[in-house]
């Protein structure tokens, strides 16, 4: 059981509710990050914690799609409910809405803890299990690394990435949004004054000298690297898009975060049979040494990065912690 000095267990607090501008600026390194993740992880792989399938509905005409993903985390003991819902009818960013949500209870006492805005969770989240599954993947000597894509995703890739896999010194970006590119370099001197991220006019040139490929360009990527661009002994990691189906069905070895959750949002990647390849090993056997990842140093190694929700309240937990510290957010007496 987990101490709470703050009190915020008390069966008398209120639900506390944290929007996104109360979480904005929420203090909290990459590495904080990834050590949640990982015991999150690690909690799951010894079955002190539960991960159901997420649950979702989808408007018929492809306007809109929602999930519902719940868990428990029994070291944390937080039972928690993550919420999505994306509203996107022209696929067109000026349209699209898309909102996000997860709810912390405590399993000690029945309390509520906080509902919470899950855009920086997510934001934090998916990064920090990239860099753990690069942790584990990558070959020996393995010293560069080329991000594909400068969103959200891409704007947070590295600083984590770092924060585990400190011997990657060759940085490289591609993008074709000047602001994203000149975030990617912001963010990363923020928590790395002294790392040097260069920005590549050809992937797929950078490709063939990089052990670590880190593809999060969104849907409108043109990028879509093929399993002969990679170098032998990469590892190519798949969190939104850049990557073709060959780099799937041609690898040596196919490592996910989950299977069954592959299965479900990774049909894109299907071979030209509609097969799609199975997985070798996933991440939370891997960390529990139940599992290996990588046989040997010539194998390229494809891996593909969902979210588990138990991630979601692993760092959710903590920034709400670290909020309500400091008195962010608004306590509502919802059930009085």
């Amino acid at each position: 059981m987990i101490e709470d000095p703050l009190g915020i267990r008390d069966r008398s607090t209120p639900l506390r509710v944290l929007s996104r501008s109360d979480l904005a600026d929420v203090p909290i390194t990459p590495g904080d990050v990834v050590r949640a993740v990982e015991d999150a992880y690690l909690a799951l792989a010894a079955g002190d914690s539960d991960n159901p399938r997420k649950l979702s509905v989808a408007n018929p005409d492809g306007w809109s799609v929602s999930y519902a993903m719940l868990g428990r985390d029994g070291r944390r003991r937080v039972v928690a409910m993550k919420s999505s819902y994306k509203f996107d009818p022209g696929h067109d960013r000026s349209t699209k809405r898309y909102y996000t949500t997860i709810t912390l209870y405590d399993d000690t006492t029945g309390s509520p803890i906080a509902m919470m805005d899950c855009a920086r969770v997510g934001a934090l989240r998916t990064p920090a299990v990239s860099a753990l599954l690069v942790r584990e993947t990558a070959r020996k000597g393995a010293d560069s690394v080329l991000l594909i894509g400068t969103g959200t995703q891409g704007r947070n890739a590295l600083p984590h990435l770092l924060a585990v896999n400190p011997q990657l010194q060759r940085l490289m970006v591609y993008g074709t949004h000047p602001e994203g590119l000149a975030a990617v370099h912001r963010y990363l001197a923020e928590t790395h004054p002294h790392a040097k991220v260069h920005t590549v006019d050809d992937p797929r040139a950078a490709a063939a000298t990089a052990d670590v490929v880190l593809a999060t360009a969104g849907p409108g990527t043109e990028v879509a690297l093929e399993s002969s661009d990679l170098a032998p002994g990469s590892v190519a990691v798949l969190v939104g898009y850049g990557l073709a189906p060959s780099t799937l069905s041609l690898a040596d070895r196919v490592i996910a975060t989950s299977a069954e959750q592959m299965a479900v949002t990774g049909i894109d990647m299907a071979d030209d049979n509609g097969d799609l390849r199975p997985v070798d090993a996933e991440l939370p056997q891997i960390l529990s040494r139940r599992a290996v990842a990588r046989r040997s140093e010539q194998e390229r190694i494809f891996v593909y990065n969902s979210g588990l929700v138990l991630t979601d309240i692993a760092v959710a937990h903590a920034l709400a912690q670290r909020a309500i510290t400091e008195g962010r957010g608004t306590e509502v007496p919802l059930w009085d």
